[in-house]
């Protein structure tokens, strides 16, 4: 299976697009980081900003190792910066804190797809990586089985149930993101953390090259899913291959 042409073939281009989003991200970055942001605030001084701004009270500010491992955790409600962003005064590191804050808007507001996207974690996280066993354990046991029938039949749909749901948790991530930065530039330019021009449109090249990693995800799913259901048998025929 694992040496399959098509298998190949979509894991290639899964690491090209996946790598060249990356490279994307940490290129606009670099770049962003000479961009030095004239109100002199550092990530985790815009961080507090707009948690004060937006009455969030509940929402610590924390440094966290890692280059670009910043996140906002619902579960304890802390914002974790990495320190090139918790300490930097660039437009970098304004646009990175400010989206990590638009989590904790979502989270505070009950946004709908970040309340789904965290439902399905659990399952996701299951479906990713049990799901591509379970379907080639089913294909194993259901060759030359009818389609609509057998245990392997119904061990690839539950394999292929299962990854869809880790597709379905990229899919919703890619609003969930695009939402983040639109309120990180909204709270930018409202409390004139960051000035018109060069400075926030810095800003939007980094949250944008961000984003496109989670589309970037989101389409290597969504391609994965198809070969799983078309291997069993589930889309384009029978397959005893």
């Amino acid at each position: 299976m694992l040496f399959d042409p098509m298998y190949m073939i979509l894991m290639l281009f899964a690491l090209v697009l996946s790598g060249g989003a990356a490279f994307m991200v940490k290129l606009r970055f670099k770049s962003g980081e000479k961009i030095a942001i004239s109100s002199g605030y550092t990530g985790a001084q815009v961080a507090k900003a707009i948690l004060q701004s937006c009455g969030i009270s509940d929402v610590s500010v924390h440094e966290h190792k890692g280059f670009l491992s910043d996140h906002y955790n619902p579960l304890n409600k802390t914002l974790n910066l990495s320190p090139e962003v918790y300490n930097g005064r660039s437009a970098s590191a304004a646009g990175v804190a400010a989206h990590e804050v638009g989590h904790a808007i979502q989270h505070s507001q009950n946004y709908f797809p970040m309340w789904v996207r965290s439902t399905i974690v659990p399952v996701a996280n299951i479906g990713s990586n049990l799901g591509p066993w379970i379907i080639i354990i089913g294909i194993m046991l259901g060759a030359g089985a009818e389609i609509n029938s057998g245990l392997g039949h119904y061990l690839a749909v539950l394999g292929v149930a299962l990854f869809a749901m880790a597709t379905a948790f990229t899919l919703v991530t890619v609003p969930v993101e695009f939402d983040a930065s639109a309120r990180a530039k909204r709270q930018l330019e409202n409390l004139s953390i960051v000035k018109p021009g060069t400075e926030a449109n810095t800003v939007s090249s980094v949250l944008t090259a961000a984003g496109l990693t989670y589309v970037a995800a989101a389409i290597n799913s969504i391609l994965m899913l198809l070969y799983w259901a078309y291997k069993a048998g589930l889309i384009g025929g029978r397959r005893n291959d």
